[in-house]
């Protein structure tokens, strides 16, 4: 059985990790209070372009952009993935890898190549080690993510898809549900053509008016549509890694603290035990006497 002295110095390490958590979580859930509130302001603009995609796809222009256009034959797909720079944030990287694990694994069996854009350290990791064809990368973020560190390797894989290198885009990121619950998601978004909804088709299609023309709005407004589609899954992942490293950090400092109450009755019982036996040690000088 470990001394008094042994008890009393895991007593006191594990109260040590307890003030870390603890304060790891306060400083968490003031992190994702923002971040929510920043993923929150950009939901409405991101659907609305989706909208507006999914009518294009659907429409019948005098001129139909590259990224509405499906390919005959898929050959290669491009993935983004999007991972968090940082860890103690419970299952969250590990269940969005295990998804592109999956990807991957079912595109090679067919294949497919495959070109991965990890967004965050632990993507990149995950990616390296997994020996992927990286063609662009981005790290360090921060907590509040600058679109213009985005653009640069997001524009790689849709330069790829233009120059007819890679035939689909594909994104995985975690979906922000609530507090206690996110979502690993993959999504197509190139071509657009694939992504109407059986529900947004009408017996007539989608007709608008273009200035100055169809070619000029369409290179514009669809490339901003795919950054901020990214943008969006950034934002999303953020809400998410701060709500889940709250968690991670409660159940760590309720955990300490159960360990704690089992170190501090183990070590009640240890120190009776010693009283008791120098008691017996006594009588028993005493008696021999």
């Amino acid at each position: 059985m470990a001394s008094t002295k042994e008890i009393r110095n895991k007593i006191k390490s594990v109260q040590s990790t307890r003030k870390i958590t603890k304060a790891m979580e306060m400083v968490a859930a003031s992190k994702m209070k923002k971040a929510q509130d920043r993923m929150r302001a950009t939901r409405p603009y991101v659907g609305r372009m989706v909208a507006i995609a999914r009518h294009l796809s659907q429409a019948n222009p005098e001129y139909r952009h590259p990224f509405l256009i499906k390919r005959p034959q898929v050959r290669n797909v491009g993935l983004i993935v999007v991972t968090t720079d940082k860890g103690l944030c419970g299952g969250l990287n590990t269940n969005a890898l295990r998804v592109a694990l999956a990807k991957i694994k079912a595109w090679q069996a067919q294949g497919i190549g495959v070109r991965v854009t990890p967004i965050g350290t632990k993507g990149l990791g995950f990616m390296q080690r997994l020996s992927a064809e990286i063609v662009s990368y981005v790290t360090n973020l921060g907590d509040r993510p600058s679109p213009d560190k985005v653009i640069g390797p997001v524009k790689v894989q849709l330069d790829l898809y233009l120059d007819n290198k890679i035939d689909e885009l594909h994104i995985i990121a975690t979906r922000f549900v609530n507090t206690m619950k996110q979502t690993p998601v993959e999504e197509q978004f190139l071509p657009i053509a694939d992504l109407g909804d059986e529900t947004e088709k009408r017996e007539y299609p989608w007709d608008y008016i273009y200035e100055p023309d169809a070619k000029t709005v369409l290179d514009e407004l669809l490339r901003r549509y795919l950054e901020a589609i990214v943008y969006q899954a950034i934002n999303e992942n953020t809400a998410s890694e701060q709500s889940a490293r709250m968690v991670a950090m409660k159940a760590a400092s309720d955990n300490a603290g159960e360990i704690i109450d089992e170190l501090q009755l183990i070590y009640n019982k240890t120190r009776q035990a010693g009283i008791t036996k120098e008691l017996a040690e006594i009588v028993g000088g005493a008696a021999a006497v």
